[in-house]
C-alpha cells in the first residue's frame, strides 16, 4: 500500500496541511492546530492542484472542490459527508435537515458527530452545517467556522 506525503502551507484562516494517500487522491486537511499524521513532505501533483484549490476558495475564485478523494467511515458517515458536499456555497443547513435529507430524521446528534469526524474539512463542507438556534459546533472552533462562513457571504 503506497503511503501519501502531507504538505503544510499558510492561507487566510492560519497553516493548514492537506494529504495525498499515496494513490493520486487526496486524503486529509488538518485545520491549524489539529494533530497531523507521520507522513513525508508530499508534493505531489494532486496536493498541489489541492492547494492551489483552497487558495482560490479563499480568495473568492472558488465555489466548488474538483479533487480526486479518499475517504473513509461508517455508512452513516458516509451519507452525512455526501450530504455534505451537496450544500450550496454561501448556504447553510441544519443538523436536523441532514438528518432528514439522509433518512435518519432523529439522528441530527449524530450528524454533528459525523461533521467532526470530516476527514476533509472545508473540501467536505462541515462547516456550511448550523444548529437551528444557533451556529453550531465546528472542529476548528467557533471563530473559524465564523471565518469560512463570511468568506462565503454568510453571517452567523
Amino acid at each position: 500500500m503506497a503511503e501519501g506525503g502531507i504538505r503544510t502551507f499558510m492561507t487566510l484562516i492560519g497553516m493548514i496541511s492537506i494529504s495525498d494517500d499515496g494513490k493520486g487522491n487526496i486524503d486529509g486537511l488538518y485545520l491549524p492546530n489539529l494533530n497531523l499524521p507521520v507522513r513525508p513532505e508530499g508534493h505531489s501533483p494532486v496536493i498541489e492542484e489541492a492547494v492551489t484549490q483552497i487558495n482560490d476558495y479563499f480568495s473568492g475564485k472558488r465555489k466548488e472542490f474538483d479533487l480526486p478523494i479518499t475517504i473513509n467511515g461508517t455508512e452513516f458517515q458516509m451519507k452525512v459527508w455526501n450530504a455534505l458536499r451537496e450544500i450550496p456555497y454561501g448556504e447553510t443547513a441544519t443538523y436536523s435537515q441532514i438528518a432528514e435529507r439522509i433518512g435518519h430524521k432523529q439522528s441530527y446528534r449524530a450528524v454533528g458527530t459525523a461533521c467532526g469526524n470530516n476527514p476533509l474539512p472545508i473540501i467536505i463542507p462541515c462547516h456550511r452545517v448550523v444548529g437551528s438556534s444557533g451556529p453550531g459546533g465546528y472542529l476548528g472552533g467557533f471563530e473559524m467556522k465564523r471565518r469560512l462562513l463570511a468568506i462565503e457571504g454568510v453571517k452567523i
